[in-house]
């Protein structure tokens, strides 16, 4: 059994990987890679509001604490949150029990090493491998060398004032009136204190988490509520956040949507005018809009492309030395402020350069032109499928038929069971059919029912 995929461990509750018995072993097996010979030992443990959390939280305490590590535990929390604490206060490392945008049958288990970026590959690995082997359990420590956990009760506030920080002293939102969506998740007291305190005018809404209500037909993957309300309170902007808030998406004046790719050129364009682009460079998945790389281009910015998933994002940004990146999905990472993508940050960003400049959204990002692209997901059985000739030759036979006028990418989701197809191109009516024959042929070798 694999454990971790691209971002983390994640998976439906209560079935292999995300059972209790599995996160105890998960837990144990961290603490055992993680664990110095001196020092704190301690390790931050935050979570979004998915009823699972509890049971989830309970299982990876005990295997911490039962190695030897302590634990210091924040409650509902965003993730960059969970990255900036775990670094500012030198702990040792951090998680967050999240499943992101995913339904709240499902969960997760995120990991941050001390320095607030995602733990490396071989680290995981090395949990991954002694989970799988089992014997090191044999070892745990007895008597005062067990850990002790702990409550940290201003761990909301502390990030709070973090995010506030982000623009200058004195900056005030006062004038903007803003929706935002918090997706019953973690974010729901964060972000709308953080744009009161500021002055902003805030209308709030999907901000009463119940357990079960994270993410359902609200937040960055559902944005039919939030236009509506933008439009009915005459509102400036709305702003939506996913399940544990690291990705935020936008909602202009006349409600229509304003995705990662294009907050990424704007806050890029912004940051090259101010002289602190690093390397007139903005790095972006394979999956960010040919319309938004030829835009960056006119400006005098160069995009940089890596695999899907802001891990890879950071990793380049690390390698190369830049500043700036991010997902067309809202995960937007300035290394600046934070190590991950930060969804209360990039909300504070945007809404303080709309009050900066004195334009709307709409115009700012007017220029932009994106070209028309279809998304689908098709549920599998398994991932393997877009190996398959079949669906090899319909991805040759599509990129014959757009020639150079588009690109399809066909990949395998790494955080649930679904192949994500995305054809773009100049024509929509072409390209909705080239995706259409590409998802034919996937569900008719390997879809799922």
């Amino acid at each position: 059994m694999r454990l971790f995929g691209t971002d983390g461990i994640r998976g439906r509750v209560n079935r292999a990987p995300m059972t209790p018995e599995v996160v105890l072993k998960v837990g144990m097996a961290a603490a055992r890679v993680l664990k110095k010979e001196e020092g704190r030992n301690m390790v931050l443990i935050g979570k979004d509001t998915r009823i699972s959390g509890y049971m989830i939280e309970s299982a990876l305490t005990s295997g911490i604490c039962s190695m030897g590590m302590n634990v210091l535990l924040v409650g509902p929390i965003p993730t960059p949150g969970i990255a900036f604490l775990t670094r500012t206060m030198r702990l040792d490392a951090g998680i967050v029990i999240s499943a992101s945008h995913n339904p709240f049958e499902d969960n997760g288990i995120k990991f941050f090493s001390s320095d607030g970026f995602k733990l490396p590959d071989e680290l995981e690995r090395e949990i991954e491998a002694l989970v799988k082997e089992g014997s090191f359990v044999a070892r745990r420590p007895v008597g005062e060398a067990i850990g002790k956990a702990y409550r940290l009760d201003d761990a909301t506030g502390r990030y709070i004032e973090f995010v506030k920080s982000t623009i200058p002293k004195g900056a005030s939102l006062e004038g903007l009136k803003v929706v935002v969506d918090c997706a019953n998740g973690a974010a729901y007291k964060i972000t709308p204190e953080v744009l009161t305190e500021l002055g902003a005018e805030v209308i709030t809404i999907n901000n009463h988490p119940d357990g079960t209500n994270i993410n359902h037909c609200c937040g960055s993957t559902d944005l039919s509520n939030l236009k509506e309300e933008v439009l009915r309170h005459a509102a400036h902007v709305g702003v939506a956040h996913d399940g544990d808030a690291d990705r935020t998406i936008f909602v202009d004046a006349e409600g229509r949507e304003v995705d990662g790719d294009r907050v990424m050129a704007v806050w890029a364009v912004e940051l090259k005018k101010e002289g602190r682009l690093s390397n007139d460079t903005v790095v972006a998945t394979v999956m960010s809009n040919l319309g938004v790389e030829h835009y960056l281009r006119r400006k005098g910015i160069r995009l940089v492309r890596t695999r899907v998933g802001d891990r890879f994002v950071v990793e380049e940004m690390l390698r190369g030395g830049y500043n700036l990146g991010g997902e067309q999905s809202g995960h937007i990472v300035f290394l600046d402020c934070n190590t991950t993508g930060d969804g209360p940050v990039t909300a504070l960003q945007l809404l303080y350069l709309m009050k900066k400049t004195g334009m709307p959204l709409s115009e700012m990002v007017s220029d932009i032109y994106l070209y028309p692209q279809v998304l689908e997901n098709v549920e599998v059985v398994r991932k393997d499928v877009i190996k398959r000739p079949e669906v090899k030759e319909a991805v040759r036979k599509a990129e014959e038929r757009l020639d150079s006028r588009g690109r399809v990418l066909v990949r395998a989701s790494g955080t649930e069971p679904k192949i994500r197809v995305m054809v773009e191109g100049g024509d929509r009516e072409t390209i909705h059919a080239v995706a259409d024959e590409i998802v034919s042929v996937i569900r008719s070798v390997g879809g799922k029912g």
